[in-house]
């Protein structure tokens, strides 16, 4: 008896491996170009890529919760309970932008408040975490500017890819 695959199994199945191939090369492509890619959130945009194409935050959250883990396993780093911070954060981003979603028409307008509001989760999360003792580093490691323009510039991807629905 030939099982076949569902055309949606094989694009979930699909973004799932592009985003984690993605995740996986940044160090690479940084080490090759000199150039600090991590600074541009390659796993936020690994997750959103995969909501704007497969349409599935399930699928999404699945990645969200498990890239940060793959990337800590395969390269060490970030360090485990910053790799489980981020994993937090890309969670509540996939979350917060379902729920927002629904009530707001504007996708775009949904996904930016949903990044601006896990990335006020995780520095909470984060300046817990530090004042514990659990983590040795500064609270804001990315310059804020940096921040507002990837959220402002997947933002406006996730507006043009949902615009017509």
């Amino acid at each position: 008896m030939a099982t076949s695959i569902s055309r949606k199994t094989l694009s979930l199945g699909l973004a799932d491996f592009l985003a984690v191939l993605f995740v996986y090369m940044v160090p690479t492509l940084s080490h090759l170009t000199s150039a600090p890619l991590y600074l541009l959130d390659p796993m936020r945009i690994a997750v959103i890529g995969s909501l704007i194409f497969t349409r599935n935050w399930k699928n999404s959250l699945a990645l969200a919760l498990t890239l940060p883990l793959f990337s800590y396993a395969v390269g060490a780093h970030p360090v485990m309970v910053k790799s489980l911070l981020i994993a937090f954060e890309l969670s509540a981003n996939v979350l917060l932008f379902a729920g927002a979603s629904k009530l707001l028409k504007n996708k775009g307008v949904a996904m930016f408040a949903s990044i601006v509001f896990s990335k006020v989760l995780y520095y909470v999360a984060k300046f817990a975490v530090i004042s514990s003792g659990l983590l040795g580093t500064s609270l804001v490691s990315t310059q804020p500017w940096i921040q507002a323009c990837v959220a402002l510039l997947l933002s406006a991807g996730v507006w043009l890819a949902y615009r017509k629905m």
